[in-house]
């Protein structure tokens, strides 16, 4: 069990709660989120601070759920010391070895965009950030902040896929991943290579933790990051080992 204590205090902070809207991970249910009031500073000290309380990063809001009556989303995060791949794991890393990788600030790149327009429309046609658009993308994964970071994956100079996450003091923080749509590029599994290339820069650079934001036992959406041991949830104010619910392939 590792306690969470945050550096930077947090009490004289202003939050707000969004009105309940429809959840969208679990059909029928409702959701409320806690922001940070948006004229607070984002600074990396409070950013830090409420990491470890299981807040997330989008755009320029930090959030966490905050719904009355249901604690399914679970904050969740790797140790990197600790980290096991499975061998399904073992055998992604390897057919990616071909891959360049590069660190990039999170600003807005029209090949980034070209990429993310397409992923959506093939995968995600039926969800909540269809249709894609240029605004959409730069609310959602721009951000001109120091820790806030693009990693890219190319082949050959082509670029097939983007990770977005943030440097934080205990660890980088996985924000979303979009990569190319076509079938061909299926055997590579490149959200599975994403994590496990964060978990590398992590464990390069000595940072305890890499998290994956949350996880709810009862979205099928959600069950890759069980795939990731041992995995760490936030319970209260500490974060405390999963026990696994099923073997690794």
């Amino acid at each position: 069990m590792s306690s969470n204590a945050p550096r930077h205090p947090i009490r004289d902070l202003r939050f707000f709660l969004t009105v309940p809207h429809a959840c969208s991970y679990l059909e029928g249910h409702e959701a409320t989120t806690l922001f940070l009031d948006p004229q607070e500073s984002h600074g990396q000290g409070i950013y830090d601070s409420l990491a470890l309380l299981g807040f997330r990063r989008s755009g320029r809001h930090l959030y966490r759920p905050h719904c009355e009556g249901c604690s399914a989303c679970v904050s969740v995060r790797i140790p990197v010391d600790d980290f096991q791949p499975s061998r399904s794991q073992r055998r992604v890393a390897r057919r990616n070895g071909d891959l360049s990788l590069v660190e990039r600030p999170a600003l807005f790149d029209v090949e980034h965009y070209a990429l993310y327009e397409r992923y959506i429309q093939v995968r995600h046609w039926d969800g909540d950030m269809f249709p894609p658009s240029r605004e959409q993308y730069r609310t959602f994964l721009t951000l001109d902040e120091p820790y806030s970071r693009l990693l890219e994956f190319r082949q050959d100079g082509r670029l097939i896929a983007v990770s977005a996450f943030d440097r934080l003091e205990h660890g980088l923080s996985a924000i979303y991943t979009f990569f190319d749509p076509d079938p061909d590029y299926d055997r590579r599994s490149l959200g599975t290579f994403a994590v496990l290339s964060l978990l590398n820069l992590a464990y390069r650079e000595g940072l305890p933790h890499v998290y994956l934001g949350y996880w709810i036992r009862q979205c099928r959406k959600m069950a890759y990051k069980e795939a990731y041991r041992p995995l760490e949830a936030l319970e209260g104010r500490h974060w405390r080992r999963l026990l696994p619910t099923s073997s690794s392939p």
